[in-house]
């Protein structure tokens, strides 16, 4: 593991991010850091090294003994191995964002879920303060390259076993590590996931409810119509082509993000947060891309691959009452998966952003989940 080192290096995927572009690493950086000072536990920062040479950006909270106030800055690796010990015992939780996100977004929940037990939090690999690198164009090898850095990253880190929460892409990537690493995995928590049903053009036509990835009612025609457009071009090149009007774009169409989080923050921050994690050299944009088609939908979907889990895998899935993402997905994993746990969870008064929409509840039903493993 390595201190906290930054540097506006280029990134080692050669693409071209125009210059005009008001952001850069540092901001990333400084508008990240005003956001983890709300966190009161002890917490860890740092750049966790892969074999690869790429890093992955990560944060660990310990339960905070006297809550007392403390450094939020990264200290050094020989620290780190002494303050990252599971807490009595307990299996650690990892939280696993999703698309566009960063470990920022957890900033309401970070506090709750360490009171009893080891958290940590990463950017993907491709997102965030993590490393940048070229991906695959090949949907497989997109979706292994990042699931190969998450055991990559555990090892680094020295963890045997995880409780493992993914949200959206997180979701989809966090139940592809399981099915490749099942004994890494005690609980699988996924959290409104992207990329589980099949596209209704390739779906058998059975008469039951289709548990896809939008809900029945879809989104408007028009938005159907932009999307068909836009899957030709990186999903947030928008934001860069903007330039210097792209911390505005997002403020306009992404307000909520704003909302979510108001009780922390009066201003532009969270909003500032989304703008940098995504004005960046594009690259796990790139293997989403890799990974998706038409509108939401996974090339490769995860549901026809649930059989393969390990029946000794647990899985809670928590959808939003008013998420885009359709809560039958959920029975239909527990249809394919019999003789297993599997267990569904609606958060009432939460959309996509689950976590962010009704933080309490969201940490409640977590906490629950993990207290039942140990």
């Amino acid at each position: 593991m390595d201190d906290e080192i930054e540097a506006d290096a280029p990134s080692r995927l050669s693409s071209w991010v125009p210059s005009w572009c008001p952001t850069s690493m540092s901001l990333l950086k400084n508008t990240e850091a005003k956001i983890l000072a709300c966190i009161r536990n002890d917490l860890v920062s740092r750049f966790v090294s892969l074999p690869s040479q790429d890093k992955i950006w990560t944060l660990t909270l310990n339960p905070n003994q006297n809550q007392a106030a403390s450094s939020k800055t990264s200290i050094s690796a020989t620290q780190t191995s002494h303050t990252s010990i599971h807490s009595m015992g307990r299996t650690p939780l990892v939280l696993v964002h999703g698309f566009g996100g960063g470990v920022g977004l957890w900033v309401h929940n970070l506090d709750a879920l360490s009171q009893r037990r080891t958290v940590h939090a990463f950017d993907l690999l491709g997102f965030g303060r993590s490393s940048r690198p070229a991906f695959s164009n090949d949907p497989g090898q997109a979706e292994e390259q990042s699931v190969h850095a998450i055991e990559e990253w555990r090892r680094a880190m020295g963890l045997d076993s995880v409780i493992l929460l993914g949200h959206s892409l997180g979701g989809y990537l966090a139940a592809s590590y399981a099915l490749a690493h099942p004994q890494r995995v005690r609980h699988l928590i996924l959290v409104d996931p992207w990329g589980f049903p099949e596209h209704p053009s390739t779906r058998p036509q059975t008469g039951e409810p289709s548990g896809g990835e939008v809900k029945p009612s879809g989104p408007p025609r028009w938005v159907k119509g932009v999307a068909s457009v836009l899957m030709h071009f990186n999903p947030l090149a928008v934001i860069r082509a903007a330039g210097p009007w792209g911390p505005g774009l997002v403020q306009r169409f992404r307000p909520d993000f704003k909302r979510k989080f108001e009780d922390l923050f009066e201003d532009n921050t969270m909003t500032d947060y989304i703008y940098h994690c995504n004005a960046q050299t594009p690259s796990g944009e790139i293997a989403f891309r890799a990974m998706s088609e038409s509108f939401g939908w996974a090339k490769r979907p995860m549901l026809p691959r649930m059989p393969l889990l390990s029946q000794d895998t647990p899985m809670t899935v928590l959808y939003g009452a008013q998420s885009w993402v359709d809560s039958s997905t959920g029975e239909r994993i527990k249809t394919l998966r019999p003789g297993s746990y599997v267990k569904n969870i609606i958060i009432e008064g939460a959309s996509h952003h689950v976590y962010a929409d009704q933080p309490d509840e969201f940490n409640r039903v977590v906490q629950e989940v993990c207290d039942s493993i140990d």
